[in-house]
């Protein structure tokens, strides 16, 4: 499995932004997807977005708009952007991977937890009103 160093914690005000890293080991795979994930306490982990290792990015319906995932290839790291935060999107973040043998152009990668099994150890992100 790949190993995934997130970025440290961080806060802002609500209606502002911030950027959350999640960096592999190495390469994943030739094909793969990458998501990020958030968790609050008594809940269940929520996905937020996805991208496949073509650029097909897929997003929660709570964030879009809001938030873009991307990655650099040459760094093998995984962005999250956010703006536009809100209180409600305080949580835990987790990046995530998961290799395939073959992902199509146009396929968006699901955002759902118990589809990767590769996972970073968590970025606290905080939204104060």
């Amino acid at each position: 499995q790949v190993l995934l160093a997130q970025s440290a914690q961080d806060s802002v005000q609500a209606g502002g932004s911030l950027r959350v890293s999640c960096a592999a080991s190495r390469k994943t795979a030739n094909y793969y997807c990458m998501g990020w994930f958030r968790q609050t306490p008594g809940k269940e982990r929520e996905g937020v977005a996805s991208i496949s290792s073509r650029g097909t990015a897929n997003y929660a319906d709570s964030v879009k708009g809001r938030f873009t995932v991307s990655q650099d290839n040459d760094k093998n790291t995984l962005y999250l952007q956010m703006n536009s935060l809100k209180p409600e999107d305080t949580a835990m973040y987790y990046c995530a991977a998961e290799p395939f043998a073959y992902v199509p152009a146009d396929y968006a990668c699901q955002i759902k937890a118990l589809n990767y099994n590769s996972w970073g150890q968590g970025t606290q992100v905080t939204v104060s009103s």
